[in-house]
């Protein structure tokens, strides 16, 4: 057990005294497939060494009465009457308990301790792991026979309507489904998944998070969303099967052109070809060509900065650093855009001489300090023994 797990377990038993049953649940990086998610495609993430840590245990009362380690703060939540509450942090555990009791399944007083290592506001899904993992614990602690894809589905549910966030569903999978050493290509239409091999032999992945976050992301967001529903329909006149960019082929895009507003042509030709990079992807994780899928993560970045508008110059100049140190296979914005991170697929033999020159290249040409995480990948929410 490592020293963050001990101490939360020990925090719990000096809080309640008694043993409790002790759970991780990830952060997740995508390597590729930005802003497919909504647009029915497809997406290719992993768990990483990044988690949350919950130790937890029936009372036996009315009452849950959840601690967060990192906050130093804690909550007392009556059973039998769950609501939004005024503190941010917890309602999404409230959110999980009130979408298990949707299902028709009712739970007693839980005591809950938990804490973690994952970066808040890098892109790494931190509230996808406090979801996932709170759900994990209840389905053990009080045998509740719930799935993976069910644990999943009311995770992101809780999320909706307690964090107020309308998110995708990959957050959740991936912290639920992932398997060491392994990235999931998830279809994000049927829910069906297939694991891939992602050897590292010889390479770091390394994250490069800018510390900034501009507030046109969900502004923005919204509006591109909308962009490609107006694409599709332009579409759908030729063939009405098509649902979503998903359906719709490069060169039926490219024969339409004309009759496309010029940005929303943009728009829809980004996730036409970043669904096409990702497949490519995974064949190239087949033959486990590494070089290939790093040269496609620069070509998504070039399109996320170009055509479909949502990079920043913070992350452009990482890239850009990125490209010409030498050391890096493939790099990208990673996650919704505007701020947030890069990742990087670095040649381990020079990722100490990529930190240095990207932590000095950015604080020069931005006057911000750069934070950097060299992350692997893991399995994803289970029991610690």
């Amino acid at each position: 057990m490592h020293l963050m797990e001990k101490e939360i377990k020990n925090k719990f038993i000096g809080a309640f005294n008694k043993e409790p049953l002790m759970v991780s649940a990830p952060g997740r990086i995508n390597i590729i497939g930005e802003h497919t998610d909504y647009n029915m495609g497809f997406v290719l993430p992993a768990a990483i060494d990044k988690h949350i840590v919950f130790a937890i245990a029936e009372n036996g009362s009315q009452m849950h009465r959840l601690i967060s380690y990192d906050l130093n703060d804690e909550i007392d939540v009556p059973a039998n009457s769950i609501e939004k509450t005024e503190k941010h942090w917890a309602n999404y555990l409230v959110g999980v308990i009130a979408q298990i009791q949707k299902m028709g399944k009712t739970l007693s007083g839980v005591d809950c301790v938990f804490g973690g290592n994952i970066p808040l506001g890098a892109g790494l899904s931190s509230s996808a792991a406090l979801e996932t993992g709170f759900a994990f614990a209840l389905n053990e602690v009080f045998n509740l026979g719930l799935s993976k894809i069910e644990i999943v589905k009311l995770s992101q549910m809780a999320e909706h309507e307690y964090a107020g966030v309308k998110c995708g569903i990959m957050d959740q999978f991936a912290s639920v489904f992932s398997e060491q050493d392994k990235v999931i290509k998830l279809d994000c239409r049927s829910l069906e998944y297939k694991l891939y091999p992602f050897k590292l032999d010889g390479y770091d992945i390394i994250l490069c998070d800018t510390q900034v976050k501009h507030s046109l992301a969900s502004s923005e967001y919204n509006t591109r969303r909308h962009e490609c529903e107006s694409g599709v329909a332009i579409l759908q006149k030729y063939n009405p099967k098509i649902q979503s960019l998903r359906d719709v082929s490069p060169e039926l895009l490219y024969q339409h052109k004309s009759e496309f507003n010029p940005t929303v042509y943009k728009r829809c030709k980004f996730v036409v070809e970043e669904i096409k990079r990702l497949t490519d992807a995974c064949e190239a994780l087949e033959r486990n060509d590494l070089a290939t899928v790093g040269k496609l993560m620069y070509s998504t970045h070039y399109g996320l900065r170009d055509e479909y508008e949502v990079s920043c110059s913070e992350l452009d100049i990482l890239v850009d650093i990125a490209e010409k140190s030498g050391a890096v296979i493939g790099s990208r914005v990673m996650g919704g855009g505007f701020g947030g991170c890069t990742i990087n697929i670095v040649d381990k033999t020079k990722t100490n001489e990529f930190i240095d020159i990207a932590t000095k290249g950015y604080k020069a040409q931005t006057g911000l300090d750069l934070l950097v995480y060299n992350v692997s990948i893991k399995q994803g929410t289970s029991i610690i023994n």
